[in-house]
């Protein structure tokens, strides 16, 4: 009798002091998604606030947009880690807010409002649950050197936004007070402030630093008149989930863009499942792995989707929780199930919402500075592990190239048709269409 393929896989040696199908006291349980929850919380409203700054909404809208990023991480972490039919991967996986969709979301925004955003979320996540379908043809196209130069460009191009944000944000550049000392003082507090809690011995203090960082800039900015609480009217009440509130409006341009991004997420979403297959004892190979990894990336399209249909924006998993699981020896997927209560109650609150609303732009912009430089970071590290030649020199100078053009000066559309312009306005959509096109194309003989 021959073996099959999960037979023949060595499972990697494991130090876990809870395994994937363990379960763990309620006591310790909780204290384990609490940690997870300090080390995506930040991460999960930074998207909602950005891009309401970006679009500049108000304080209501805000503060809206930020309880169903947490409601719909919370619903897609429970899926992810509950495995429902073929959708999720049954690990302790935590699905998030995107900082990738970011700048095609704005773009979208800025050409159609909330509607379009939202039709472009929905429609945009097909491409994401079709790659879980045919995974083994798309590891072809969509190479490791393809997935660094995109993710680099997103990191590039949110640092930009992260800078906009330290100076005053989009306001600022109206009243004048842009890059004022007061803004960049702030920025500056919070950077350093998350420098110095993460270089820190103690791990819980290293694991909050963000959160830390944004309260002591928070609290200062408070003192200097920055946050006026009188501006929310009502800190009671709960948030009752209105699909579709603001409506849906197809834009092929808003549509194509994110689903660039889609079509790079599922190949991340590929990599976060591995890299928690492997920490949490699992084999990274054979049918096991397969099935894992297509039922991840399905759940991280179809979360996407149902992210939309809740006033949302696209989830993806966090790979911050891998690093998580390797310091607490716990890789219980009912962990996840706490977190994901943790989550959704917290959504269900306004009050979470709108007083997280309130954070000033430089506060906001010191903390997503420092995340943004580290998606780039992250981009180089993925091409740095691809071997240089000829022709992956030669990709990545037209995609950095095209990329970043368009960010840098975007007046080079001006002459194009609408459509074109909308289309390509985005370094992320214009480098990962020339990335994916020339690593097709380029042939060269060695």
């Amino acid at each position: 009798m021959s073996a099959t393929p999960d037979e023949n896989v060595k499972e990697p040696k494991s130090e876990l002091i809870y395994k994937l199908e363990d379960r763990p006291p309620v006591k310790e349980a909780l204290f384990a998604a609490f940690q997870h929850l300090l080390a995506i919380f930040v991460a999960i409203i930074t998207p909602p606030l950005i891009i309401a700054g970006a679009l500049k909404l108000d304080l209501e809208t805000t503060g809206y947009l930020i309880s169903m990023s947490l409601l719909a991480s919370g619903i897609s972490t429970f899926i992810q880690c509950k495995r429902v039919g073929p959708v999720g991967c049954g690990l302790l996986c935590v699905q998030g807010t995107s900082f990738s969709f970011i700048s095609p979301i704005i773009g979208a925004g800025l050409n159609g409002g909330l509607s379009a955003i939202f039709g472009a979320v929905i429609s945009g996540s097909v491409v994401e649950m079709f790659i879980s379908r045919i995974l083994r043809y798309t590891r072809k196209v969509i190479t490791p050197l393809v997935s660094g130069i995109v993710v680099t460009l997103i990191g590039l191009s949110l640092i930009k936004v992260g800078v906009i944000s330290c100076g005053g944000g989009f306001s600022a550049k109206g009243d004048g007070s842009f890059g004022s000392m007061e803004n960049l003082g702030l920025a500056a507090l919070v950077i350093i402030s998350i420098l110095i809690f993460n270089r820190s011995s103690n791990r819980y203090l290293r694991m909050s630093s963000i959160v830390l960082g944004l309260a002591i800039g928070f609290v200062v900015a408070y003192f200097l008149g920055r946050i006026d609480f009188g501006q929310i009217e009502s800190y009671g009440g709960f948030n009752i989930p209105t699909p579709f509130k603001y409506g849906l409006s197809f834009d092929p341009a808003a549509i194509i863009g994110l689903g660039v991004v889609y079509l790079i997420t599922a190949i991340e979403a590929y990599g976060d499942v591995t890299a928690n297959s492997l920490i949490s004892g699992q084999p990274i190979d054979g049918v096991t792995f397969q099935k894992r990894a297509s039922g991840g990336i399905l759940a991280d399209g179809f979360n996407s989707m149902l992210a939309g249909c809740l006033n949302s924006f696209p989830n993806s998993i966090f790979a911050q929780n891998n690093g998580m699981i390797q310091l607490t020896g716990v890789a219980s997927r009912y962990v996840g199930y706490f977190i994901a209560l943790f989550l959704v109650i917290l959504g269900m609150f306004p009050a979470v919402g709108k007083i997280f609303a309130l954070i000033p732009d430089p506060v906001l912009g010191g903390a997503t500075l420092l995340m943004f430089g580290t998606v780039a970071a992250a981009g180089v590290r993925i091409i740095s592990t691809q071997k240089m030649n000829r022709k992956a020199i030669l990709v990545m100078a037209l995609s950095f190239s095209f990329g970043l053009s368009v960010e840098l000066v975007p007046e080079i559309l001006s002459k194009f048709p609408q459509e074109i312009s909308t289309l390509f306005s985005s370094g992320i959509t214009t480098g990962g269409i020339v990335a994916i096109l020339s690593n097709l194309l380029i042939r060269i003989k060695e």
